[in-house]
């Protein structure tokens, strides 16, 4: 096999590698977390110089000029580079957002990239999501009925009642919400968290849904629910402008009614 070397522009320092952007003079600097759990080694911050002048305007556009040109090794999520798949989530100068959809010019001074917080990490910036898709399997996020399906027919819905899933449905489950609220970094064994409580309001608000009862009844719970503190980091950390924090406020309210 052969042997691994850094690239002629890279040197490597105390607490990770430097790599270099030469004869560059708009150059832009990222500092990134780096984790290898197979090499024994403690994480560390590598630090890349990005031309900007050859690189595209987003930071996800900086973390493939990296790869590709500097170290191969740098591993993360990307898929549709269009702010709808969620692949790319990750922390950036201490906010969560989506490297695709993340202007470099609208981070100030070096910027530093880590993986979601309060995550355990595979490699990198790769987050495990392991946890996080159980529990949204555990709202069973799917239509569920018990009158029969009109034969050839849809389920239809009236203009009003499809209006009531907007702010819902455009949920991409990238998890910036959830891996921002306090609250969840401290229950998450427990408490669903704002992404997955959005995804529940979802079913619970849609008109075609006849299990509203039963779906009540599994998120009726001192943590699974009434963990939310209306904290609010979780709108103001969506990537695609919603507000899980209404979502959670609306099932609680859901669950309150029935209890009149």
């Amino acid at each position: 096999m052969a042997e691994f070397r850094l690239p002629r522009n890279s040197r490597v320092k105390k607490n990770g590698t430097v790599h270099t952007a030469e004869g560059a003079t708009n150059v832009k600097k990222f500092k990134v977390y780096r984790y290898n759990p197979d090499s024994g080694e403690n994480p560390h911050f590598d630090t890349f110089e990005i031309d900007l002048d050859t690189c595209g305007p987003m930071v996800l556009d900086a973390l493939i000029k990296m790869k590709s040109e500097q170290d191969s090794t740098l591993t993360f999520r990307r898929s549709c580079r269009e702010g709808i798949c969620g692949s790319c989530s990750m922390n950036m100068n201490g906010k969560n957002g989506l490297a695709c959809t993340t202007a470099i010019e609208d981070l100030k001074g070096d910027i530093r990239i880590t993986p979601l917080p309060h995550m355990e990490v595979i490699k990198d910036l790769v987050p495990d999501f392991t946890h996080f898709y159980a529990q949204y399997a555990s709202i069973e996020p799917w239509l569920k009925t018990k009158t029969t399906t009109p034969s050839g027919k849809e389920r239809l819905q009236s203009p009003e009642e499809r209006e009531k899933l907007d702010g819902l449905y455009e949920c991409i489950l990238c998890a910036c919400c959830s891996t921002s609220c306090p609250s969840y970094w401290w229950n998450s064994d427990k408490f669903l968290g704002p992404a997955i409580l959005l995804q529940a309001y979802r079913w619970l608000a849609d008109s075609r849904d006849e299990l509203t009862g039963e779906r009540l009844d599994e998120l009726e719970d001192p943590f699974r629910l009434y963990r939310c503190h209306t904290i609010m980091n979780c709108a103001n950390a969506c990537p695609k402008g919603l507000n899980p924090a209404r979502a959670i406020a609306e099932i609680k309210k859901l669950e309150a009614e029935r209890q009149v």
